[in-house]
């Protein structure tokens, strides 16, 4: 039973790991209804794996690094080959000029900068009650959840059909994972509405956001995040 119990929050993680894993092979093979249902799951295990680990108190160092691996597959090799699909199509041509090699390798520097992200995060004792940057989930969140609107309806054409645009979205939210910018954590620190003020707005916009626009509102809702969060920097700390 002791095993179990110590071993219970590593075995969601894995999941999670197992989760992003076959989310990757199948946006690779153009499923990505598939890698959707995956990274829900890998995003339910992420979860989890804490919150269980907390309630039973089983936190431990090897938790805490399995924890970036998986999430490094799921939410960081996953975005990374999100914006490689996005621009297979554009072959080695970006503004008219022909590269050496096909540009959609460029989507993988969001991949490369997820681990160092991670990586950061690890290192940072600062980030409990605020990110500093955006956290790989919710960059995948943005990344993918473009992706999927345009697939499912069509939305955000504009930015798929422009090479240009998705290199610079790539090397955007790249920036963004590391930058010093806080960005909210759903974390509260007591129940007085003045210390949750910028919470509540996240979440009342939020619900209406989603409501509103339905799929198309999933990486809107990362956008509202980011942009509720520069507005309320004084108050993340």
């Amino acid at each position: 039973m002791g095993f179990i119990k110590n071993n219970l929050a590593n075995a969601l993680t894995l999941a999670n790991l197992f989760a992003g894993c076959i989310g990757a092979i199948h946006l690779i093979l153009g499923d990505y209804q598939t890698t959707a249902i995956c990274l829900i799951l890998s995003s339910i295990f992420d979860f989890f794996d804490g919150f269980v680990a907390r309630a039973v108190k089983s936190n431990s160092n090897l938790g805490l690094q399995l924890d970036s691996l998986a999430d490094m597959v799921s939410f960081g090799l996953i975005p990374g080959l999100t914006m490689y699909k996005a621009l297979e199509p554009f072959g080695a041509e970006l503004l008219g000029i022909h590269f050496p090699f096909e540009i959609k390798y460029i989507g993988l520097i969001v991949t490369t900068f997820s681990c160092l992200r991670l990586a950061i995060f690890n290192l940072d004792e600062e980030q409990r009650y605020y990110f500093k940057g955006l956290n790989t989930p919710t960059n995948t969140v943005l990344l993918f959840g473009l992706y999927y609107a345009f697939k499912e309806t069509g939305s955000f054409s504009f930015l798929f059909e422009n090479s240009l645009l998705l290199v610079i979205l790539s090397l955007l939210t790249s920036w963004l994972l590391i930058s010093p910018i806080k960005m909210m954590a759903m974390k509260f620190k007591s129940k007085a509405l003045k210390d949750n003020y910028p919470k509540v707005v996240l979440l009342v916009g939020g619900i209406a956001i989603l409501v509103i626009f339905q799929i198309v509102g999933i990486p809107m809702l990362v956008i509202y995040y980011i942009l509720v969060s520069l507005i309320f920097q004084r108050q993340l700390k």
